[in-house]
């Protein structure tokens, strides 16, 4: 969608976001049977508290002014994880989504050699972008009926596939 802006969230969207989140993850949600995923549970004070959090960074998408979508990336030394991917039910399957894994690299400190991925387990094929590497499994975790998996690609080793990579999250190679 040519449209779409994306940028970092700030502090007074906090109630979008919250409204963005579980609008998309409701569903999910229903699937599972189980209503109580981290992000369903969140408060307006929590997600307060995470936009302000310097180790965490959060883009949005909007159209005109309205917020569409969101993820959330975590900084942990020279890792970024990624999680809370989440579009608005009825502009899914627009590439808004991977739009915002395509722009997250641009928001991120140039020291990050790691981007792991955090999803659900049956949700791993949204991920395959065409165009981009897919990640590396890396583990597996369960929680009731839910399998979440971590997938990591590691970024900067001398491998043709890292160029790719970097380009296709929108970010320019490095020398």
């Amino acid at each position: 969608m040519s449209d779409v802006r994306i940028d970092l969230i700030a502090a007074e969207h906090a109630g979008e976001l919250m409204t963005v989140r579980r609008a998309a993850f409701v569903t999910e949600a229903q699937v599972y049977g189980d209503p109580h995923l981290p992000v369903l549970t969140e408060s307006l004070e929590d997600i307060d508290k995470d936009l302000a959090r310097e180790d965490v960074v959060t883009l949005g998408a909007w159209i005109g002014t309205r917020l569409v979508g969101s993820i959330r990336v975590a900084i942990d030394g020279t890792r970024a994880k990624l999680g809370r991917l989440a579009v608005t039910p009825d502009l899914q399957k627009q590439g808004i989504g991977t739009a915002l894994l395509l722009k997250v690299l641009e928001y991120l400190p140039e020291d990050i050699s790691e981007v792991w991925v955090f999803t659900a387990q049956d949700k791993r094929a949204s991920l395959d972008i065409p165009g981009m590497p897919g990640h590396d499994d890396d583990f597996d975790e369960y929680a009731g009926e839910l399998t979440y998996s971590y997938l990591r690609r590691v970024l900067g080793e001398e491998d043709e596939d890292d160029d790719d990579l970097v380009d296709a999250f929108g970010a320019p190679a490095a020398d």
